[in-house]
């Protein structure tokens, strides 16, 4: 028994050592990519000025939708900070989804809202919806509200946000995002100077929980205060910065955040819109989307802008962090099942033959490979002599390899957009990268497996378990 699992042993050492130097290559390579498209998005900035944007009627129209389920603390402030986007034609879809609180009250109120007769073409299927409300203040008249039954999920409250949208393209975003004001002229972009067809586009998204907010608009940007924030801060400085910018150059983006991406409303009707029972909604549709257009053999291209277009919340606790992070491990799993057909099938081009690849070996598999990785440890430490000059250095070499990234990330990141107000905020984020390995990312895989495990065993609670905290400055008077 102890020769078989030491010839075991053998096996799984050369197995994690290979592993990890493909593992390392592909982030070599995603760095490479990253840094030609920060320098090609630099250079397209200057493609078409943004003053001849916001005069001209010649762009194409934008709908932001912006699904509201028990938003009544915060829809007022923040509905009016997306009906002041800089964009001279755009409406706000705000939708509803059968809030149990005072937010369709307060929209009424606040917004002057009559409930008006309305043709809806439900092109994708969705809860029954109550009615469709437009302002009698023509300064409003940018606002569209949706009222419906609560369909359980943002997709399906989305959906029914596209359905009653107007213009070709829209943007998804949530209701405690915060955008930039000119958000709509930098993701069109893509749509109006591609040679290619443009299915949609993503940005940057950045914290928002200790920044100071007044009436939905940013005033300051603050460093997070709490301890998970921070950790998360420098997880989507890297993630977004390092990851999605490189897949964007090779035109193998498979993910455009739920917190704002904008996206062609004919192919989003082609490919099917949001499934409704899916934990990862906007991962699901990028693929699907990517699926449609292998199929019909047309050339496409999802796009990534780099610069910070969007602030949102982010959970402050353990308990909110493992209930997000367990969502979006049973969606990772969830939604790699339902798309398996594509994995290593030349069919699907890029997609198919590296993009999914990637996220079954280096998303879906590395939280139980490190898992199988402590299991063995235990087990070689009361069976075997262990080979620990091996997996130390092998640990030190993963560990100086993510601060590599991580530091590099962050000097990126300064240097180009100056989030930060001092060098103090720039250090405590490189402090917080040097533990993240030994604190953060155990609880973070932790989390995502437990998702496979509540995937696996059917144990799925709805959308809108999560509750929010309002900004700081709401506050400051109470």
């Amino acid at each position: 028994m102890i020769e078989y699992f030491s010839d075991f042993m053998t096996w799984f050492e050369n197995f994690i050592a290979v592993f990890m130097l493909t593992y390392v290559l592909f982030f070599l390579i995603l760095g490479v990519s990253s840094y030609l498209a920060i320098v090609k998005n630099f250079r397209s900035k200057y493609d078409l000025p943004k003053d001849l944007m916001l005069k001209s009627n010649q762009v194409p129209g934008v709908s932001v939708v912006v699904p509201a389920y028990n938003e009544g603390e915060v829809i007022v402030d923040n509905l009016k900070s997306f009906l002041s986007l800089q964009y001279p034609k755009f409406e706000v879809v705000v939708v509803n989804d059968g809030s149990n609180d005072d937010t369709l009250e307060k929209l009424i109120l606040n917004f002057d809202l009559k409930k008006v007769d309305f043709y809806y073409d439900e092109k994708i299927k969705t809860k029954s919806v109550r009615g469709h409300y437009k302002s009698t203040n023509p300064v409003f008249d940018k606002l569209l509200v949706v009222d419906k039954f609560n369909g359980g999920s943002k997709a399906d409250a989305s959906n029914a946000g596209v359905n009653s949208s107007r213009y070709p393209l829209f943007i998804c975003t949530d209701m405690d995002c915060i955008l930039k004001n000119d958000t709509i002229s930098k993701l069109v972009l893509p749509f109006m100077t591609e040679k290619k067809r443009v299915i949609a586009t993503g940005a940057g998204i950045r914290i928002s929980n200790s920044c100071k907010v007044k009436e939905g608009t940013i005033e300051e940007v603050r460093f997070p205060k709490e301890m998970f924030p921070r950790f998360q801060e420098l997880e989507y400085v890297r993630s977004f910065l390092f990851g999605r910018m490189a897949w964007s150059r090779m035109n193998a983006l498979l993910l455009v955040s739920g917190g704002l991406g904008m996206f062609e409303k004919e192919a989003f009707f082609e490919a099917g819109g949001y499934y409704h029972h899916s934990f990862a909604e906007d991962f699901d549709l990028i693929i699907r989307m990517r699926k449609l257009m292998h199929e019909k053999k047309e050339a496409f291209s999802i796009r990534y802008i780099d610069e910070p277009l969007c602030w949102t919340q982010v959970p402050d606790t353990l308990g909110l962090f493992m209930t997000q992070r367990s969502r979006w491990g049973r969606g990772l799993i969830q939604t790699i099942k339902i798309h398996r057909k594509i994995f290593f099938n030349p069919e699907y081009g890029i997609t198919g033959m590296l993009a999914f690849p990637y996220f079954v070996f280096f998303e879906l598999l590395v939280p139980i490979i490190e898992l199988l990785g402590v299991i063995v440890f235990i087990l070689t430490l009361v069976f075997l002599d262990v080979n620990l000059d091996f997996i130390l250095y092998l640990l030190l070499i993963v560990y100086l390899f993510y601060q590599v990234i991580t530091l590099i990330s962050i000097l990126i990141d300064e240097f180009i957009f100056k989030n930060y107000n001092n060098l103090k905020e720039i250090l405590i984020l490189i402090t917080m990268s040097m533990i993240e390995p030994v604190l953060y990312h155990p609880i973070n895989t932790f989390a995502f497996l437990r998702g496979y495990w509540l995937f696996l065993t059917k144990k799925q609670p709805k959308w809108g378990d999560m509750k929010r905290k309002g900004f700081e400055m709401r506050y400051l008077n109470s």
